[in-house]
């Protein structure tokens, strides 16, 4: 896939791109993916049972850009400080702000930080400064036409401004078309479903942008 208003990969956490609609939107068991082992995953149980926790991990694979590793690699990392946890009964939970940030710093020399509060015109000042941001968005961003369910519980990569320079480009590791993997929204639009905060990091991606594999 072919993002020409950025040069960042698009990238979505489920390895088949033609899937994301039916497993986030109709509830495919994410084990029948024929790509999963695309994702780095020990097994389609395993694939199944995190990828819908792994917009983060998205984020950073697309960030990090091309030669980044897979998408459980970065999650392996990711568990291994922390920024990942799982209670006794198995729930997961994170993606944790600050032991992600380390992370990035420590094994990818990416310079992380966080943002525990981000007004939307801060973000503009962050990408003319020359980074990315992934910023916590509520998943329905995928219909900015509709009203927003709520603020947050999900995460994007914003890359850069729209041409008018009033709003924002973004890669959707939930998104379920084109047009909505690789998006652009004026900043009112944008702002309705920010929870306002997130991470920034380098602008380091590079072009041209992949599709996830053979499932793509």
């Amino acid at each position: 896939m072919t993002c020409s208003a950025c040069r960042f990969p698009v990238h979505t956490q489920f390895a088949s791109f033609g899937l994301v609609g039916p497993i986030v939107e109709d509830g495919l068991d994410p084990a029948t993916d024929p790509a999963w082992a695309e994702s780095g995953a020990a097994s389609p149980a395993e694939y199944a049972r995190w990828s819908g926790h792994l917009c983060g991990m998205t984020c950073l694979r697309m960030a990090l850009g091309a030669g980044a590793p897979s998408l459980f690699a970065l999650r392996d990392g990711a568990l291994r400080y922390g920024a990942y946890t799982q209670d006794a009964q198995g729930e997961i939970r994170g993606l944790i702000y600050a032991p992600f940030a380390e992370y990035a710093r420590e094994v990818h020399g990416v310079d992380a930080t966080v943002h525990r509060h981000l007004a939307p015109e801060e973000i503009l000042g962050l990408l003319d400064g020359g980074r990315t941001v992934m910023a916590s968005v509520h998943y329905g961003i995928r219909y900015p036409g509709r009203p927003a369910p709520g603020r947050g519980g999900h995460l994007v990569l914003l890359t850069s401004r729209t041409a008018d320079g009033r709003g924002v480009h973004f890669h959707n590791p939930s998104g379920t078309t084109a047009g909505t993997r690789a998006a652009g929204l004026a900043l009112p639009d944008f702002e309705r479903f920010f929870a306002g905060r997130g991470v920034s990091l380098p602008a380091s991606g590079s072009s041209p942008e992949t599709g996830a594999g053979p499932g793509a």
